[in-house]
């Protein structure tokens, strides 16, 4: 029987927060799964995307619900007002961003997790040996050494910071968790290439080195990092006192999915004794397709590699992780011995090392279980294989964009990211970005490359086929048209010297 109170009114209220009616709950909540896997299967009847209208906005705009509601309304606003407005990348028309798909598999294994409400900073129970288990896999994919450490977190820009932390350390000692950074710590100094993303940067501002002491590297015409200018800065920083300590390599740059020599750049970090760390947010996992994996050649030589699951692994948001090939200084770098947390030889303290000597969370959720369902149940081959597909479905529309006079690829296709435009100013093709997405077509995004903006396809949705690609391509032409009066650049003809 559930507990009771009365409240300040004398009534009296139940303190359990379970079902009055588990009948009437059970029912509810078959029609609502009944109905998210509906959504799912017949994603292809909707608009990739949508406008919030303004009546939406305001309608889930309420005072502070003091009073109880009951779940079926709740989940009517839901139905009506959330979920037509998402993201739309379950779509396969969805194409702007690197967001996975997802999978009924993993909405299913999240559920199923939630329902277990595990909490993975620590303590010994099953659910911290399946986030086990998936080091594990990772640690022989990338053919890292048994005492490689690895730990599930929100996502790349997060496992980036964490690297970061660790190679600072690693550069500082230990005593720096107490000290702070010191004079030494003003002089380290990091690289990456121009092309790398943001939050390289947001993590040298976070771990207190700033900004300006991340040295951004020119890339060459495949937008990769130019590792003799690597070499060169670091031999310059050197000359004049700095401490250069780590270098972030990207597999899969955000704009077009590039992927740096990964060979050189470890050579190199091991001739001048940095840390080698790589930005694989999504360009890692193409280590499950033997067709892709080659391009991925020297990242088993990394010290520390980010990735997210929930990109090309198609798990469900959210699922990024950090593997340290060391796995003593990367646990080095964040344990926090308190004597709440202390460790005993049996019972449900016990265990070793526990995931929140490994990161700054000790409140964790259960983000291993849905990667570990989506990689029991379909495998790395056909994971590998998906990702594989939309690397060829890249190359189909650049096909299509070299074939149309009227399109411009502005990049070389090296993944599963296309860079092209209408051709004609920067204006008309962002209006032409924006009316795609309004029109539900597809959601593609935009970029700058060489001072042109770009209209960019990033291919992931493991759903999508030619007819997504062919749709993108008829609807770039027709608001292209319709934008530019059907007036198109020319190039000129390349000058003939006399």
């Amino acid at each position: 029987m559930n507990e009771i109170i009365r409240n300040t009114q004398g009534s009296v209220t139940h303190t359990s927060l379970d079902p009055q009616d588990w009948s009437e709950f059970r029912a509810l909540a078959h029609r609502m799964l009944d109905e998210a896997i509906d959504g799912i299967a017949n994603v292809r009847g909707r608009p990739v995307w949508r406008p919030i209208p303004d009546e939406v906005r305001a309608a889930i705009k309420s005072d502070v619900p003091r009073e109880a509601t009951d779940l079926a309304d709740v989940y009517r606003e839901f139905a009506a007002h959330v979920a037509p407005y998402a993201t739309g990348n379950v779509h396969p028309g969805f194409m702007g961003w690197v967001h996975g798909g997802g999978t009924a598999v993993g909405m299913v294994a999240e559920m199923l997790a939630a329902g277990l409400n595990a909490n993975l900073g620590g303590r010994d129970h099953m659910p911290i040996e399946v986030e086990r288990q998936i080091v594990d896999w990772m640690r022989r994919l990338f053919a890292f050494p048994e005492e490689a450490s690895g730990i599930f977190v929100t996502g790349t820009s997060m496992a980036n910071l964490m690297a970061v932390l660790v190679a600072r350390n690693a550069a500082l000692g230990t005593l720096a968790r107490q000290h702070g950074i010191g004079n030494d710590g003003a002089l380290l100094t990091a690289y990456t290439s121009r092309a790398a993303h943001g939050c390289v940067s947001r993590a040298m501002d976070i771990a207190g080195l700033g900004t300006d002491a991340l040295r951004k590297i020119g890339v060459d015409t495949d937008h990769r990092i130019d590792v003799a200018a690597l070499r060169a800065q670091i031999a310059a920083d050197r000359e004049v006192g700095f401490k250069p300590f780590l270098v972030v390599a990207s597999a899969g740059t955000v704009d077009v999915g590039a992927i740096d020599d990964l060979r050189a750049v470890a050579e190199l970090c091991r001739e001048e004794g940095i840390w080698f760390h790589v930005d694989g947010a999504f360009g890692a996992l193409a280590i499950l397709s033997p067709e892709l994996a080659p391009l991925l050649g020297g990242i088993e030589l990394a010290d520390s590699i980010a990735l997210d699951f929930h990109k090309w692994g198609q798990v469900p948001y959210d699922a990024g992780f950090l593997l340290v090939r060391d796995g003593e200084r990367h646990r080095q770098a964040f344990a926090q011995p308190a004597a709440y947390l202390s460790r005993e030889a049996r019972g449900l303290a016990a265990g070793a090392v526990w995931p929140c000597d490994l990161g700054p969370d000790l409140s964790r959720g259960f983000r291993a279980l849905k990667t570990w369902f989506t990689l029991k149940t379909f495998g790395t081959d056909r994971l590998g294989a998906v990702i594989a597909r939309s690397c060829a479905l890249a190359k189909y529309l650049e096909a299509r964009v070299l074939a149309e006079p009227r399109l411009e690829l502005l990049a070389p296709v090296n993944l599963n990211i296309v860079c092209f435009r209408y051709r004609c100013g920067d204006a008309v093709n962002r209006e032409i970005v924006a009316d795609i997405q309004e029109s539900g077509i597809a959601a593609p995004s935009g970029t700058t490359l060489n001072g042109k903006f770009a209209i960019r396809a990033a291919i992931v949705n493991h759903r999508t086929n030619e007819t997504d690609i062919d749709a993108l391509v008829a609807a770039v032409l027709e608001f292209g048209g319709r934008r530019s009066g059907g007036v198109i650049e020319v190039e000129a003809p390349p000058l003939v010297a006399q």
